[in-house]
């Protein structure tokens, strides 16, 4: 879509949240009153200066410091010994130091493997991936590289997720559930969270990923129900995600977790509305953060929302019986996924269904 296109789009209704609270505001400002969270004590979001403008970012979104330390360089050198790519380094990742660093609070080091290639047949207008209609063959051998250069890293939760494969007959699912299956049979004990495409929601591809055996099962909305068009490939959609997230969790996923990019032209209507939706498809786990323009290519930002409203819709979502939330300016859908609590969460289910059995 053009950024004309874009920009008049957004005039002819996409109001800012902050310009039109809508009747979300009047919900949460009840929902947190307990918590004195009042909305009117912060603001809400800065409009994103025009396209051509200099002006700095907000302060918060500052990058973090250089990454270092002993963990993330020898991180860094696994990587490289095993010719993994991880979508932490290609998408220049904010966070790319604190994941693969771990940290003494209790989280532990993370990084997302991307297979199938890094080249997708879709082209969502927020994201940086190549594109094209037919992409090169998929690795047979690759399924067992990962798995043999996993168990050499040694790592105890890992993220895979890859590009969209609508060239393949069956979009590239079974390579996605034998990657698994070879992590699994390599590395005794290990998490293994999935970050799967919508498959076009075809039932029997997603069953394949959801029964391989893996821990997390994560597939992003990207945004809210009314953005969907103009923000996602016209493959993807809101009803075909929201489908693929409830099929994971029949079909046996233990944890199912979404994510949310905030910025793009959403009222607080359309998160909460969001939210329920989610909570009504049993989605236990979801992250939001601020979006980025890639490039000049890509859709604008239409406003930067602050920490202050992140930390109020982590609040929200945990009080409407989300599992874990994870909300900030920089946090990305795997941000810090080895988290101390949701790797104790995943534990605590295993240990609950041992004993039941």
């Amino acid at each position: 879509m053009a950024m004309e296109a874009w920009s008049r789009a957004l005039r002819r209704g996409l109001s800012t949240s902050s310009a039109s609270p809508g009747g979300a505001l009047a919900r949460l400002r009840a929902r947190l009153a307990e918590e004195d969270a009042d909305l009117d004590r912060f603001a809400y979001a800065v409009e994103a200066p025009p396209m051509k403008s200099r002006t700095k970012k907000p302060s918060w979104l500052t990058r973090p410091p250089v990454p270092g330390g002993a963990a993330y360089a020898q991180i860094k050198q696994k990587l490289r010994d095993l010719k993994l790519n991880t979508v932490c380094e290609e998408a220049k990742c904010p966070n790319l130091g604190e994941c693969w660093g771990g940290g003494e609070d209790g989280h532990g080091a993370t990084a997302t493997i991307m297979i199938m290639g890094d080249t997708c047949t879709r082209g969502c207008r927020f994201c940086a991936v190549k594109t094209s209609r037919a992409p090169p063959p998929l690795d047979p051998e690759e399924p067992k590289r990962v798995g043999e250069a996993i168990a050499a890293w040694g790592v105890d939760y890992i993220v895979i997720t890859s590009v969209d494969r609508d060239d393949m007959e069956d979009m590239g699912s079974s390579h996605f559930a034998q990657t698994v299956r070879e992590i699994k049979a390599r590395s005794q004990g290990i998490l293994v969270e999935t970050l799967a495409p919508d498959f076009q929601g075809r039932k029997e591809l997603v069953e394949k990923v959801a029964s391989s055996g893996l821990d997390v099962f994560a597939h992003n909305v990207e945004t809210v129900e009314r953005l969907q068009r103009f923000v996602r490939d016209r493959r993807a959609g809101w009803k075909q995600s929201l489908d693929v997230l409830e099929m994971a969790k029949g079909f046996g996923a233990p944890v199912t977790k979404t994510s949310m990019m905030l910025g793009v032209g959403e009222t607080p209507d359309d998160i909460h509305a969001a939210l329920e939706q989610l909570r009504e498809k049993d989605v236990d786990v979801v992250t939001f953060g601020q979006y980025m323009r890639p490039t000049k290519k890509h859709m604008p930002v239409h406003e930067y929302v602050t920490p202050e409203a992140f930390d109020m819709w982590k609040k929200v979502a945990e009080e409407m019986g989300f599992r874990y939330v994870a909300s900030g300016p920089l946090v990305r859908s795997s941000y810090r996924a080895g988290e101390f609590y949701l790797k104790s969460m995943i534990d605590g289910d295993r240990t609950k269904a041992k004993a039941a059995a």
